[in-house]
């Protein structure tokens, strides 16, 4: 065989190893989008109550 076939022969037989580390190094980042498509279930807390306490606290801060 010449130098040139046995560079394509190398490198075909390369080929399927190469795409096959591709796709598992490339499988979590195309999942990904996947996983966030779905909003429905965020689950948010209660929104907390004002109670004033800090404008009190600033007037009688400025008083002293």
């Amino acid at each position: 065989m010449t130098r040139t076939a046995t560079q394509i022969k190398k490198t075909l037989r390369l080929l399927p190893r190469a795409a096959m580390i591709l796709m598992v190094l490339a499988a979590p980042v195309l999942a990904v989008p996947q996983l966030r498509a779905d909003y429905g279930s965020t689950i948010e807390a209660p929104a907390a109550r004002k109670s004033g306490v800090g404008f009190v606290l600033l007037v009688s801060l400025q008083r002293a």
